[in-house]
């Protein structure tokens, strides 16, 4: 009786263990079927949701733009970012202006965040993040209307090291466009130009290592990465979500410019994390340890072309970029614009310039 009893406990484990492994799949994911972009839908494009798998086995959520009438072969561009971001808003209006344009383009939620699945969520990493570019080449090559030689991708943000990253290790990805670039593995390791001190960067180490200790005891992934970890007296900021429910008093231009966009009619998005929530607190651990683009030289002889707006905070990364990477490349400054201008002020974002880049190297 002990050896049936035995074997029916054990055969209990084994189903709760499975059942718990089980992946989700494209149809258990819930996704909204009104339109619920921050943008106004284009009446030149058709519009539809997709699912597709990264090598991880995650399913990823995408909005799949395509010109109305289009006919043959056409080139694609996936498009991703900003970080914390959802495809509802600036990666998404960049899709849909693009398809106008002429391109089947798939706007993705990365995984672990928006209606794509990964569980914990808001979770952000480095590796997973920059294969989900590859996937989403993987399913844009494998529709009857694409030409799988002639794909390209637009990184946005946060996003744009990782598609540089995809780009170095995945030859499919043809041309490659970045929209005010940013490199989250040297953000997050270095600071705000490269300005954190050694004792500074081991603070942030002694920090992320016991909160997992934390995680462990709890069992649950605490919220609360926060880009700048420091307060005004050098002590770690924990537990707050990216952006506060309003703005302090002289607040710093930049933070200005995020919240108007994240926290505001004009951007504001209930999935997005930068909208309503934050990462997880140990989000930058993976980052410390995986820096971007390490192999940029791999990227020629495939063009780059990146965007960054006169005023942008951000600026250095592009041009840090442009000086690394091998011809072909190319640099665009805008005029008159900042970091979260080129998210979506369409009289600031230069999509003839896009569409050129594009329209000549994915031929």
């Amino acid at each position: 009786m002990k050896k049936w009893k035995t074997i029916g406990l054990i055969a209990a484990m084994i189903g709760a263990l499975t059942m718990a492994n089980t992946p989700v799949s494209a149809k258990d994911l819930s996704l909204e079927t009104k339109w619920d972009k921050t943008f106004d839908k284009s009446a030149k494009v058709d519009h539809k949701k997709v699912t597709f798998k990264n090598r991880y086995g995650i399913i990823l959520a995408a909005d799949m733009y395509q010109p109305k009438n289009a006919t043959g072969k056409l080139a694609a561009i996936a498009v991703s970012g900003p970080f914390g971001a959802v495809k509802e808003q600036s990666s998404g209006l960049y899709a849909q202006a693009m398809a106008e344009r002429g391109f089947v383009t798939l706007a993705f939620d990365p995984s672990y965040t928006g209606e794509s699945s990964g569980e914990p969520r808001n979770v952000a990493s480095p590796d997973i993040n920059t294969e989900d570019f590859s996937a989403a080449v993987d399913f844009l090559g494998l529709l009857p209307n694409v030409d799988r030689n002639r794909i390209g991708v637009i990184g946005i943000c946060g996003f744009s090291g990782m598609a540089l990253t995809a780009a170095t290790s995945d030859s499919r990805i043809k041309a490659l466009a970045t929209i005010s670039m940013y490199d989250m593995s040297r953000s997050m390791s270095r600071g705000y130009k490269d300005s954190y001190t050694m004792e500074q960067r081991q603070k942030v180490i002694d920090y992320l290592s016991q909160q997992r200790w934390a995680d462990a005891e709890s069992g649950e992934n605490a919220l609360g990465y926060h880009e700048v970890p420091f307060d005004d007296k050098g002590n770690i900021v924990k537990g707050q979500r990216v952006l506060p429910e309003s703005l302090p008093e002289n607040p710093n231009p930049v933070l200005v410019a995020f919240f108007n966009y994240y926290r505001t009619s004009r951007g504001f998005h209930p999935r997005g994390i930068n909208s309503t929530t934050a990462w997880t607190a140990t989000t930058p651990m993976s980052f410390f340890s995986f820096p971007m683009y390490a192999n940029i030289e791999m990227i020629s002889p495939r063009p780059i072309l990146l965007i960054a707006g006169e005023n942008a905070h951000s600026r250095y990364y592009s041009e840090d970029v442009y000086k690394a990477a091998s011809d072909p490349k190319e640099l665009l400054i805008m005029p008159n614009a900042d970091h979260v201008d080129l998210y979506d002020q369409m009289d600031k974002i230069p999509f003839d310039k896009i569409t050129e880049f594009f329209g000549t190297h994915l031929k």
